[in-house]
């Protein structure tokens, strides 16, 4: 009953959003524009025929005219509308909710609700979002809390140079693989899509999004915990992706660069983007211009410099991010020299 009750609510809701989307839009091109309080009270009397909450109707609305504010900053691509490829899968619930018991949860309108109980810390729940996954439906809360994790006491720094076939180099020399939770699961996805069945396609494509999700999890926590300062290699993976393809878009490196940098804030960290202009080609130590170029000698991965030094590609790259990072010039015959009288042994 209440599963159904959802399955309602979203069919109206997709329609409350299409409207909303196109009011604001014919409405701007007449050069009428709406506070977001008067835009809420166009729809006023409309949550009793839809016996949906009237908050709910509201934050439907709010989501709507934010996309478009969005959009108007230069923010975000014009909003699309909903429809069967690009469904509405959440039901906003604006008002705090009362903390759940045992595990049972009291939403508004649709009533105590079962859930896989979850421990969650002491504080007020601002609001929630019902989600509808290809798994089932999640519950989505906002505590108005203060999130923190340990960190180390250190000043250490990091360069980050970004790929495909090793995820992340950092400049200390470790590296993380690319698991390929696509490459691994398209066997069975293809097998899925062939066998026209959506269910199990969706709920596969969401397998691969978890493990993506918690692999870059982790790897940013990692960062955020043992370096105070953060240098990464500022990529247009965009347009990588638009060359070589999955190899760049099942990385999720776009998503793992944002993970870590909310999460330097949560920290008192200190990320930042350094132009990776010459970083490969340039060797670290005498910055001479002797390392591999183009994308014939992608393939090249370890190469020896005229100053005798030998260099495994990314690590170089990584070093060149962190020396970019920490204020050394990229100029050929420049040498750091602070980095020089802090780690002798390496020059």
């Amino acid at each position: 009953m209440q599963e159904a009750s959802l399955h309602q609510w979203l069919w109206h809701l997709t329609g409350v959003y299409n409207w909303a989307v196109k009011k604001i839009e014919h409405d701007a091109e007449d050069g009428i524009y709406y506070s977001q309080k008067t835009f809420q009270n166009l729809l006023a009397e409309h949550s009793n025929r839809m016996e949906i909450p009237s908050h709910t109707l509201q934050g439907t609305l709010t989501q709507a005219y934010t996309a478009w504010q969005r959009c108007f900053k230069k923010q975000a691509k014009k909003p699309r509308l909903k429809g069967k490829r690009n469904k509405l899968n959440s039901i906003p619930f604006p008002d705090p909710i009362k903390p759940p018991k045992g595990n049972r949860i009291s939403i508004p309108a649709i009533g105590s609700i079962r859930f896989h109980k979850q421990d969650l810390p002491e504080a007020k729940i601002k609001c929630g979002r019902i989600v509808k996954r290809a798994s089932g439906w999640y519950l989505c809360l906002w505590l108005d809390t203060e999130h923190k994790f340990p960190v180390k006491q250190t000043e250490a720094a990091v360069g980050i140079d970004p790929g495909f076939k090793t995820l992340l180099t950092l400049s200390d020399g470790k590296k993380f693989e690319n698991p390929r939770e696509l490459r691994k699961g398209a066997t069975r996805l293809a097998q899925a899509q062939r066998a026209h069945n959506k269910k199990l396609t969706a709920r596969l494509l969401e397998k691969q999004a978890n493990r993506r999700n918690d692999r870059n999890h982790k790897i940013s926590r990692y960062l955020v915990e043992n370096y105070k300062t953060i240098y990464f290699s500022n990529d247009n993976f965009k347009a990588m992706a638009r060359k070589f393809g999955k190899s760049v878009t099942e990385a999720g490196l776009n998503q793992l660069i944002g993970m870590t940098t909310y999460k330097c804030r949560t920290g008192g960290r200190e990320i930042k983007p350094v132009n990776s202009f010459r970083t490969t080609m340039t060797c670290w130590k005498c910055r001479a211009l002797t390392g591999p170029t183009g994308l014939d000698e992608l393939a090249v991965r370890q190469w020896d410099c005229a100053c005798g030094a030998h260099h495994d590609r990314d690590v170089n790259a990584a070093m060149n991010v962190l020396l970019a990072g920490a204020g050394a010039a990229h100029e050929r015959g420049i040498r750091h020299i602070e980095w020089c009288a802090q780690y002798p042994s390496e020059t």
